[in-house]
């Protein structure tokens, strides 16, 4: 027996999932939920559904074998799943819901979830998937359910899906009158003096800059529809955040409501052990008081709005640190490596602060020549040390009257953990100076974007984010999405690459990640890194958070540990240093410390830092990427910078397989043509080699390379080109043959990579000649088979005649995907000895197939057998050439 449930004191969306339901569950039981609020009540008695409703009185529990929970999963919602799985049955359990998790959830087996507005637009879509026909009763339902549960489509929580679901039924019959009159009831006399009562009791608060409504009303027995009341009351008093404390006999039901995106009214109440939406919560409690609850919700919300910042929360992490017996010119590399102010010296046998040093000192000391002198005998020593919980008053304190340029902060053993540096400090001060400035100038320094995963975000994508969001808080770890995939869903770009960052270990951050994504690790202890492999083939990226230095100009960075914000510092272009935490109070906040947001709103690519080309001269080649794929434009101080290091031969010190690596990246783009044309604008071609150029020529080679790439990606083939190769040898065809061979093994290309490349330079003219004198489809297929489909396709790009470009596309389309059935085997069936006699018996298959006269296994033999006879008949014997 299958039984579905939902959960009691049911709404719209909870009965029209219920009902509905039982389409996906065929044969399965529809349970009736205890108190259904007073309109639900009418709609069944009117429209006979109770005919479909089962008291749970009369189920036999011994033969529920699957439990379908619709519209909510948290085990204390349902007396009818408390039974159930306390009566020692264990049945399969599925769940369809559209609530956020909580720590009361049922363990499911099949689990269909997502943040929509409504659980019936869930119900609607598999519906729609599955091609389940609906009556127009049940039709109209779903659409009461849609309709209620997101406000008609007026609630934050509303989704395009709930929009597009509630077109569909529409189309299907749905009533939408009886919508408007189950909807737009009037209140009765209870609800208004409730009501009445509301307004009075109201307690307005202004927390953080957020005007906060907390009411209270008490009644001797069980009121329905206190969330219709909630909804009057905020038009009535026009206000963003309302929380209800409802006393109900011997019980406290607390309703809230929130159009604010930091006050995630889920959150608090799962604090209460309640639970709900962002956007729309409510528990119920017994053992306190009204007064309790309103001071404890006040306490919950000052603490999300007016987080008390302390030095752990500011403080950069792990610390750069000398030992006191290093020389100065040892601390003066360190400074310079890591553009730092000020280190703190510490005892390297107990890892305790003794002092510190600053880079005035360093240089003063320098000057008069005291290079090998130990940075013991001249730091700082009577300096303030804080712990993780020192306050940020205590702390502007000491930066102000002891002018510390940093302050180190230590464990409860006295170890360096971190240091809070001026500038932390200032930001923290005037964190909310900054975010009106940001507002205006940058977007959000610190941005909750949760409705931007809720809406651009697949689920499988969304359910490993949230996986690791658990496994990172249960290690106790800061886990954040960095990269370009923060990037383009900023953007609105499809781009599903994870990439996780951890301030700690990732080592076993990984090994749980893949542990419970069922996947397999490699990790590279070396590089810090990890990556996790699913069955299917796809891949998360994990690393530590790292900062790097650069010993030399254009040379390989070296990497060390760091802070989320240094690991930011390292990275390109600010649209790519940016990140998003997904652990912790903080969780699914956008942190953006270098104007990644501002250069986004206006379509600049720009550099971190003024030396970022003398580090690493690839950057430019990337920048020029981004610039084109996006429509950006390279910020003018940066490509003063991109041309400062063409003037200084920055770029000359590149190998060919760092350069290869970002023009294999530009050549796979659609608009290849566009960067080749920016690279030269900026002085970088040369560097790929001294004879390229744009012109006319060039131009319009890329454009039919780009058409053709198109066109051959309509056929959806299974064969499918390495479409930077077809555009290298757009770039390349004029230079000499032996050029190009040169710069395939300067750019240290694969033997296979480099034989295409100049195959189809080489060979294109040839070809074409070739194909005006073949007469028929064989010789065709002879001719163009030898060939790698990315030469094919060159060759396609560079034809003017239609007949030519008919027959090269016909061998893409017909011919290159021909094989035949038979085998070398089925030859020596026929008593053929073996050698080379074999091969050409398949060969005048393989052309019989080419012109379509044989198609089946059965006539591939045939025509072997007719062969092999005629052979015979002629007197030959069969196996001799």
């Amino acid at each position: 027996m299958t039984i579905i449930v939902t959960h009691d004191n049911p709404d719209f969306d909870a009965l029209a999932s219920l009902i509905v339901a039982r389409k996906i569950y065929r044969d399965a039981i529809c349970i009736m939920p205890n108190s259904p609020e007073r309109n639900v009540k009418e709609f069944v008695e009117r429209t006979n559904l109770e005919t479909i409703l089962v008291p749970f009185s009369k189920i036999d529990l011994s033969r529920v074998e699957k439990l379908v929970l619709v519209d909510f999963k948290r085990v204390d919602r349902s007396h009818v799943v408390s039974r159930v799985l306390t009566g020692g049955m264990k049945p399969e359990i599925h769940v369809i819901d559209h609530h956020q998790p909580h720590e009361m959830d049922v363990v499911s087996d099949v689990s269909i979830v997502d943040m929509v507005g409504a659980c019936s637009t869930l119900i609607a879509e598999i519906v729609e998937r599955e091609g389940i026909e609906l009556e127009p009763l049940e039709a109209t339902l779903l659409l009461l359910g849609i309709y209620e549960d997101t406000g008609s489509f007026t609630f934050l929580s509303t989704t395009p899906r709930d929009l597009v679901a509630a077109s569909k039924l529409i189309a299907k019959g749905a009533d939408i009158s009886m919508v408007s009159e189950f909807l737009k009831r009037e209140l009765t006399p209870t609800q208004l003096e409730i009501l009445n009562d509301m307004v009075k009791n109201v307690y307005s608060f202004k927390i953080g800059g957020v005007d906060i409504a907390i009411t209270e009303f008490a009644r001797d027995e069980y009121v329905p529809e206190i969330a219709v009341l909630a909804h009057k009351l905020k038009e009535i008093l026009n206000i963003p955040v309302l929380f209800i404390i409802a006393r109900l006999g011997d019980r406290l039901t607390v309703i809230a409501r929130s159009d604010v995106e930091e006050v995630d009214v889920g959150r608090i109440l799962s604090q209460f052990g309640g639970g709900g939406h962002k956007y729309a919560a409510s528990c119920t409690l017994k053992d306190l008081t009204p007064i309790q609850v309103r001071e404890k919700l006040l306490d919950i919300i000052a603490g999300v709005l007016t987080k008390k910042i302390r030095a752990k929360d500011i403080m950069t992490m792990p610390p750069i640190i000398v030992f006191p017996q290093a020389t100065l010119k040892e601390a003066e590399s360190i400074i310079l490596k890591f553009n730092i102010n000020a280190l703190p010296v510490v005892d390297d046998r107990n890892g305790r602060v003794l002092g510190i040093i600053t880079r005035q000192i360093i240089e003063r000391a320098l000057y008069h020549g005291l290079d090998d002198s130990k940075v013991g005998d001249y730091m700082l020593t009577n300096i303030a040390i804080v712990n993780k919980d020192t306050a940020l008053d205590e702390l502007e304190e000491i930066m102000l009257t002891k002018l510390q340029r940093i302050v180190p902060v230590v464990d409860d053993d006295g170890t360096l953990i971190g240091v809070v540096t001026r500038g932390e400090l200032l930001k923290a001060i005037y964190e909310e100076t900054y975010k009106q400035t940001y507002k205006k100038e940058l977007g959000l320094f610190r941005k909750n974007v949760w409705n931007l995963f809720r809406e651009r975000v697949p689920k499988r994508i969304l359910e490993i984010i949230e996986t690791a969001r658990m496994v990172g808080e249960s290690l106790g770890l800061n886990v954040y999405l960095v990269g370009g995939f923060v990037r383009d869903l900023i953007l609105k770009v499809e781009n599903y690459d994870l990439d996780f960052v951890v301030e700690g270990d990732e080592v076993t951050f990984a090994k749980v990640l893949a542990e419970k994504l069922s996947c397999r690790v490699n990790i590279h202890d070396k590089f810090e890194t990890a990556v996790i492999i699913f069955p299917d083939g796809y891949r998360i990226d994990v690393s530590t958070a790292r900062m790097e230095y650069y010993e030399a100009p254009a040379s390989l960075p070296k990497v060390v540990r760091g802070s989320i914000k240094r690991d930011l510092y390292r990275r390109d272009f600010t649209i790519n240093a940016m990140a998003i935490k997904i652990t912790g109070d903080d969780a699914y906040t956008l942190f953006d410390y270098y104007g990644g947001m501002r250069d986004i709103k206006d379509r600049f690519i720009n550099v971190i830092h003024n030396l970022s080309f003398v580090e690493d001269p690839t950057r430019a080649f990337r920048a020029v990427r981004f610039e084109q794929r996006y429509n950006f434009r390279i910020g003018p101080q940066t490509e003063r910078l991109i041309k400062i290091a063409v003037k200084e031969g920055i770029f000359e010190r590149l190998s060919g397989k760092r350069i290869f690596n970002e023009l294999k990246h530009m050549l796979s783009e659609k608009n290849a043509y566009r960067m080749v044309k920016r690279m030269e604008e900026l002085g970088i071609l040369k560097y790929i080699h001294p004879k390229l150029k744009c012109d006319s020529e060039i131009e319009e080679v890329f454009e039919n390379v780009r058409e053709v790439l198109a066109w051959y990606e309509l056929l959806f083939k299974r064969r499918q080109p390495e479409a930077w190769l077809v555009n290298m040898m757009a770039l390349l065809f004029r230079l000499d043959l032996s050029e190009v061979d040169e710069l395939a093994r300067w750019f240290n290309l694969s033997s296979r990579e480099r034989d295409i490349l100049l195959q189809g330079i080489s060979q294109w003219k040839k070809v074409i000649e070739k194909l005006k004198e073949t007469k028929d489809t064989v010789e065709n297929y002879r001719l163009l088979r030898p060939y790698a489909i990315e030469s094919l396709l060159f060759f396609l790009a560079m034809v003017d005649e239609d007949e030519i470009r008919q027959k090269i596309g016909m061998y893409l389309m017909e011919l290159m995907d021909i094989r035949i059935e038979v085998s070398g085997k089925d030859v020596l069936n026929f008593g053929v000895n073996p050698g080379p006699i074999v091969g050409k018996l398949l060969e005048k298959v393989l052309e019989a197939k080419v012109r379509g006269d044989v198609r089946t296994k059965e006539e591939e033999l045939n025509l072997l057998k007719r062969l092999i006879e005629d052979l015979k008949g002629k007197g030959r014997e069969v196996g001799l050439v």
